[in-house]
């Protein structure tokens, strides 16, 4: 089936080059998006983590961010779903969607109608991910769908992000296909990667148990916006998470992001614990989160709360989506961070969308050499040997093999 995007640029192209001629009246577009909403519904399962009223019982504190008082007059709808996946606790009325759009109350029942729906599918390097210290110069079968709990204003993935189930064309791709498409490719790692992963869980986790069995490791990037519970089920079904840690600022995430730093922090902390490969990225933007205290703070907190071992990957914003006003970051901003980065102990630190910077590479803390050399998103060359530095046999925290 033709997707609703493709329908509407298509009946506004026939509109120019029909000009005087009759076109579809408009119940025939009610129709063909009708239609198109139903066989989405018809195909999207229940989804996991959410309640109701009906649930619930008597605990309000399970549907409500305010409890009600006791003296007050309060009546529950039982059909009313309180989602439970991210930190926005959406509460989603019958036949309404939550802030990412991709779960749907339909009659009382929470359903997910992103999974098995990817929109956009590539074979990548691990480093565009990026993951520098995850099974370098390796190859990952990347996949996205659409939806994403946050709107940030500057985000590189709009399209897919900001787009409605459906706005796309999605064909059907069970787990085990998807899962199949990677080991018969030879890619070792399935990428959840593009728009957010978390709003198709349900998804993730059944194509990252299919691909475990056969041989095939899943990382996720990630915003870092999940509830605890979802979290911790993603953790045990994958090998690496990159989360991105879009600045240092409660101010600036909730007027640039459409949330909170907290729940982010919390979730950094909480792969940090699993014992998964973690890494992090901060997408520098120009006037919004790149002053001193911004920098200064963020690298406080992976150093302190973290350790030194953390990759921390500092990126160069390029003008998209909202933000075609501003101006590319500075390398120097880069670099700044990477240098405070650094001077914080942490040993890791990248200069990030800068092809041919020297802070691409990979040094080691105890020698300073280069171990991973890297040109663009290739690596070149490779001094490693069982973990360690091949020059002074210090260890470099990482997945190798």
């Amino acid at each position: 089936m033709i997707s609703r995007r493709s329908f509407l640029s298509l009946t506004a192209r026939s509109a120019t080059a029909t000009a005087g001629l009759t076109l579809a009246p408009p119940a025939a577009l009610a129709g063909f998006l009708a239609a198109a909403q139903d066989d989405l519904l018809r195909l999207a399962p229940k989804a996991r983590y959410w309640t109701t009223s009906a649930l619930a019982g008597s605990n309000c504190a399970a549907c409500h961010t305010t409890v009600p008082s006791a003296a007050a007059t309060h009546a529950h709808d039982p059909t009313t779903i309180r989602c439970l996946l991210c930190a926005q606790h959406c509460d989603i009325r019958s036949g309404q969607r939550g802030k990412c759009r991709a779960r749907m109350n339909v009659k009382g029942e929470l359903r997910s109608l992103v999974y098995g729906r990817p929109a956009a599918i590539h074979i990548d390097p691990i480093e565009k991910k990026p993951f520098y210290h995850f099974l370098p110069g390796t190859s990952a079968l990347s996949f996205g769908t659409s939806g994403c709990p946050l709107h940030c204003r500057f985000c590189q993935n709009w399209e897919l992000s900001q787009s409605t189930p459906g706005d796309l064309e999605a064909p059907f791709t069970t787990a085990a296909d998807m899962a199949g498409a990677a080991a018969s490719r030879g890619t070792p790692v399935i990428a959840f990667t593009y728009n957010e992963p978390t709003v198709f869980i349900e998804y993730l986790l059944d194509v990252a148990r299919t691909a475990q069995a056969q041989g095939v490791r899943s990382v996720m990037v990630s915003c870092g916006f999940a509830n605890e519970a979802p979290l911790a089920d993603i953790c045990g079904a994958l090998a690496a998470v990159k989360i991105d840690l879009k600045g240092y600022s409660e101010q600036f995430y909730r007027t640039v992001c459409g949330a909170e730093l907290q729940p982010v922090l919390r979730s950094i902390r909480q792969v940090a614990r699993s014992g998964r490969h973690l890494e992090l990225v901060n997408l520098v933007v120009p006037t919004l989160n790149d002053s001193e205290k911004s920098l200064q703070d963020l690298a406080a907190f992976v150093a302190g709360d973290l350790g030194p071992d953390v990759p921390v990957h500092f990126t160069r914003f390029h003008p998209d989506y909202q933000l075609l006003n501003l101006p590319p970051t500075p390398i120097a901003t880069l670099e700044r961070a990477r240098d405070i980065a650094m001077a914080k102990g942490i040993h890791y630190a990248y200069v990030g969308n800068v092809p041919g910077h020297p802070g691409n590479h990979t040094y080691c803390p105890g020698c300073g050499k280069i171990v991973i050399k890297r040109d663009n998103f290739f690596v070149t060359e490779m001094h490693l040997k069982n973990g360690a530095c091949a020059f002074c046999k210090q260890t470099i925290a990482g997945v190798w093999k």
